[in-house]
């Protein structure tokens, strides 16, 4: 059971703003309260903001025979409609969108990615270059903050480690809007948490995407998202709330079909490979001891992508 309960207003985020303490201890209330929040001035122009979307409106415009000679290989390339279904428990054959994933850009991985045509789509790696490299900036700066929010010294991310030769991911995503649903639980997304620490997601504006934030209560009550123009949506993701102990909310969310065509681009900011994630010293105390056991980033999502993808 499920209903639909109007807007939620998130947390802004200004990531100019001088008090940097005020501004940590609001993204701490945002993180405990419901794990989503808006980023502003974050340093990403609207021009490549606009250049991204027309980059990834050609692509998924590419015949399917096109885009399939790039079919997703080491998470990186194209996944077609219906291959992906976030939440396993549904009995429909996938969701209804296609992406692209590119992975990071650093030298040892980055001959993993698969990249378009340069005769087709001139233009295509090079704005998506330029875009994961500012969105890379900008998770770092925003690492900061959430470490103050933590408790934390301000470099403690960079300082332990997580953001040596981060797993750093883009993933343009296409919702088409002509698609005819014949059944409820046909989504765009279907429900789900991030894996990782934290994705940044910029949309076109069109409406669609949506927070449970009790996600064991029933019925569950679903809350829009909007838009705000050049702000970019963040949430935390599950592996954040691992290493808080909880205390930091990885949230389910969904993308419901509204019969429009819907682009959006993630940026999904996750630790290296080999890095073991265990409970925080400021997240866990005698009486509130850790919840769970140290492990290995590879290992917890190698999981995920399982579950979400099937066999490999």
């Amino acid at each position: 059971m499920e209903e639909e309960s109007g807007i939620i207003n998130l947390p802004i985020i200004d990531l100019s703003a001088p008090d940097r303490l005020t501004t940590a201890a609001t993204l701490r209330q945002a993180c405990i309260g419901v794990g989503f929040f808006y980023i502003v001035n974050h340093g990403v122009e609207k021009d490549l903001l606009n250049r991204l979307f027309e980059e990834s409106k050609k692509f998924f415009s590419l015949p399917l025979e096109e885009k399939m000679r790039l079919n997703r290989k080491e998470y990186r390339g194209y996944t077609a409609l219906y291959s992906e279904k976030l939440d396993p428990s549904l009995s429909t054959k996938g969701d209804s969108k296609e992406s692209f994933y590119i992975g990071p850009l650093h030298d040892e991985v980055c001959n993993l990615n698969q990249w378009p045509s340069e005769e087709l789509l001139p233009s295509w790696r090079p704005i998506m270059e330029e875009y994961h490299r500012q969105l890379l900036s900008v998770g770092k700066r925003l690492l900061s903050l959430l470490a103050l929010a933590l408790n934390l010294d301000e470099k403690f991310f960079e300082n332990v480690g997580a953001l040596d030769s981060p797993m750093a991911f883009l993933r343009t995503i296409h919702y088409p809007g002509d698609i005819s649903y014949h059944n409820d639980e046909v989504l765009g997304a279907s429900a789900h948490s991030d894996y990782g620490m934290i994705t940044l997601l910029a949309t076109d504006g069109v409406p669609g995407l949506q927070v449970c934030r009790e996600k064991d209560r029933q019925p569950q009550i679903w809350e829009d998202i909007l838009d705000i123009e050049g702000a970019i949506i963040v949430n935390i993701g599950d592996m954040t709330e691992r290493w808080t102990n909880c205390l930091f909310r990885s949230t389910l969310h969904r993308v419901v079909p509204k019969g429009q065509e819907r682009y959006s681009v993630a940026f999904f900011l996750d630790p290296p490979h080999d890095f073991l994630v265990e409970c925080l010293e400021t997240a866990c105390t005698e009486s509130n001891p850790p919840r769970f056991p140290p492990i290995r980033f590879i290992d917890y999502l190698q999981e995920r992508y399982r579950l979400t993808f099937g066999a490999e």
